[in-house]
């Protein structure tokens, strides 16, 4: 089989085996400054002959373990990727998709949602990822993306 001409390597990084260290808000966007850390782990691999991935997540929650996928689409025709969460808990439900694209090595991604029936702005961005310790950001805003909360982090180490 012949590969796509055009095949995307923006998450490359990300292929493998990690180990995570994640902080995360106990509630989003009410004023809460009490994060909680754990540990998990993920594994990613290629899909879509190149131009997509998935990332398996342990996700070790205080209240006990959380299995949840990371599942990303680089549409060839606009350059940008499109990246969906689908958890264990409600496997019928994805999330609106986030959609962005790299540049000068940050990967910026943005979807209007909602949050207790009030929408808002999500961003998720990826850093640092000519490292071997390349960071994920997710954050929420209320006023349409001119202020953020970021709201969960993760560091990811090599296996």
């Amino acid at each position: 089989m012949q590969e796509p001409v055009n095949i995307s390597h923006d998450f490359d990084f990300e292929i493998g085996q990690w180990r995570v260290r994640h902080r995360r808000l106990k509630e989003r966007l009410v004023g809460c400054d009490d994060w909680e850390e754990f540990n998990g782990s993920s594994e990613t691999r290629l899909v879509l002959g190149g131009n997509g991935n998935v990332e398996d997540n342990l996700l070790e929650f205080p209240s006990g373990p959380y299995r949840a996928i990371a599942m990303r689409a680089f549409d060839v025709t606009s350059q940008t990727w499109a990246i969906w969460w689908l958890s264990a808990n409600d496997p019928h439900q994805l999330d609106v998709p986030v959609i962005g694209r790299f540049e000068k090595g940050v990967g910026s991604f943005f979807a209007e949602d909602t949050l207790r029936g009030q929408p808002i702005s999500v961003r998720f961005l990826w850093m640092r990822t000519d490292t071997t310790a390349p960071r994920w950001e997710q954050a929420m805003s209320r006023d349409g993306g001119t202020t953020w909360e970021t709201n969960w982090t993760m560091d990811f180490g090599r296996v």
